[in-house]
C-alpha cells in the first residue's frame, strides 16, 4: 500500500490538499481512504460527509475516516493504564482529575501511528492518505518509533529486570503495586507493532512525505525548518505544494502588492527546493468543499502526473572514505549552524537542531571509530570519523 502524508504549518490548508490528491487518485480506479491524525478533525467539513472512527464510502473508490483517540486508547493501552490508574487512586481514590491525569502526552500521536500500522496491515486499500496535524504535532508523530525503539532497547529490559526483582519487597513494605508480568507483555507488543511502523515508515520506495506552504515568508521558513527536521529523521520529501495563491486576475487595486510579495515567497521556495517538484493551488472563488470541487482542484495541482507515485527520491545519508578518514554526510538544508549540537556516545550519535533531536547508531563500518570533527556546508552536515 502507498502511503503519503500531508504536514506543513496550520491553517495553509493541509486537509483540502489532501483531500484533492485523494480525490484525483480514487477517479484513476485506485481504492483510496484518507484518514485525519489531527484531534481537530476538519475532513468532515471538507467532504460533506460525517465520519468517524470506522472508514466509510464518501465516492466510488474513495473512503475516509478520522481517528477516535479515546476509542482507539483502551485497544492498544488499556492494562497499562489500568496499572498507572492503580497508582494514581492507590491513596486518593478515582477523581474526575485522576482520570485527567490519565490521557498521557503524545497519545494521540501513538493512536495515529498505531492505526497506519493497522491499515497497511489490513490490505484493503492501494492508497492511504494521511492529513497529518499542524508541524509540531506532526513532528512528534513522526520521530515517536525512532525515540520509542531507542527506550525500548536500552532501558525495558533493565526495567522488566528490575521489577521483577523488587516486586515482592515493595508490595509488601510500601503496599505500591508493581506492574505485573501482562503489563509488561502489553508493552513488549506495543513496541513490536512500532518496531514494524518504524520498518514501513523508513521504505522511501512506500512512503514519502509532502510539505504545503503558502507563499508568505513566515510559513516558508516554517516549511524550511520542517523540511530540515524530517531529513534528519531519515524521511522522504517528495514534493511542495504553495496553497492559496492568488490568481492575477485577482489582484487589482487593494490586492496588487500581495501578487510582488507572494512572486517573491514562491521564487524563494523554487530556488531553496529545487530539485524537488514544487506545485501551486490558486486561491478560488468559493470554499473548497465537496468532492467535485476538490477533485477539480486535485486535476489542476497535478495535471497529467500521477500522484500516487514517488515524485522524488533523494538519498539523505551517505558514508565517503577518504585516505583513512570517513565522512558520515547527512542533507540537512535551511539549518543554522549555530543551533546544531552533536555528541558521541559509543556507537551512538546525538543530532540536536534547536529543539528536536535524535540518536542515531552509526553504520556498522563506523562502529568503534570516534568523532574527530564536524562540519555543516552546503546544506549538509558532515561528520568525520578517524
Amino acid at each position: 500500500m502507498r502511503i503519503i502524508l500531508y504536514t506543513g504549518k496550520g491553517g495553509v490548508g493541509k486537509t483540502s490538499v489532501a483531500a484533492a490528491t485523494a480525490c484525483k487518485i480514487a477517479e484513476t480506479g485506485k481504492k483510496v481512504l484518507i484518514i485525519s491524525t489531527d484531534v481537530a478533525h476538519s475532513l468532515s467539513d471538507s467532504f460533506n460527509v460525517k465520519l468517524g472512527n470506522v472508514a466509510i464510502e464518501i465516492e466510488k473508490n474513495l473512503y475516509g475516516m478520522e481517528i477516535d483517540t479515546v476509542d482507539e486508547n483502551e485497544k492498544i493501552w488499556g492494562g497499562v493504564k489500568d496499572y498507572i490508574k492503580q497508582l494514581i487512586t492507590i491513596k486518593s481514590g478515582e477523581t474526575i482529575e485522576s482520570e485527567e491525569l490519565l490521557v498521557f502526552p503524545g497519545f494521540e500521536e501513538l493512536v495515529s501511528l498505531i492505526k497506519i500500522k493497522e491499515i497497511n496491515d489490513e490490505g484493503k486499500y492501494d492508497v492511504l492518505v494521511v492529513d497529518c496535524a499542524p508541524t509540531g504535532e506532526t513532528m512528534s508523530l513522526l520521530k515517536f518509533p525512532d525515540l520509542f525503539k531507542w527506550w525500548m532497547d536500552k532501558i525495558f529490559p533493565m526495567k522488566r529486570k528490575g521489577a521483577k526483582i523488587a516486586k515482592p519487597i515493595v508490595e509488601t513494605t510500601i503496599k505500591v503495586p508493581m506492574p505485573t508480568e501482562d503489563v509488561f507483555d502489553e508493552i513488549e507488543s506495543l513496541y513490536k507493532k512500532i518496531d514494524d511502523l518504524y520498518s514501513i515508515m523508513q521504505d522511501k520506495s512506500k512512503v514519502s512525505l509532502r510539505i504545503v506552504t503558502t507563499p508568505e515568508k513566515i510559513v516558508v521558513k516554517e516549511a524550511k525548518r520542517n523540511f530540515s527536521y524530517l531529513h534528519l529523521f531519515n524521511y522522504n520529501v517528495d514534493s511542495i505544494i504553495i496553497n492559496k495563491t492568488f490568481p492575477k486576475e485577482s489582484t487589482e487595486g487593494y490586492f496588487e502588492k500581495w501578487l510582488d510579495i507572494q512572486e517573491s515567497s514562491i521564487c524563494d521556495i523554487q530556488d531553496s527546493f529545487k530539485p524537488i517538484p514544487i506545485f501551486k493551488v490558486e486561491l478560488l472563488d468559493k470554499e473548497l468543499r465537496g468532492y467535485a470541487t476538490l477533485l477539480k482542484v486535485g486535476s489542476a495541482i497535478y495535471k497529467d502526473l500521477d500522484p500516487e507515485k514517488i515524485l522524488f527520491n533523494e538519498k539523505i545519508f551517505e558514508i565517503k572514505k577518504e585516505d583513512e578518514l570517513y565522512t558520515l554526510s547527512i542533507k540537512m538544508p535551511f539549518v543554522d549552524k549555530r543551533e546544531l549540537k552533536l555528541l558521541q556516545n559509543g556507537d551512538e550519535i546525538s543530532i540536536a537542531i534547536k529543539n528536536e533531536k535524535r540518536n542515531i547508531t552509526v553504520p556498522k563500518k563506523l562502529q568503534g571509530r570516534e568523532v574527530t570533527g564536524a562540519r555543516y556546508e552546503e546544506g549538509k552536515l558532515n561528520i568525520i570519523f578517524s
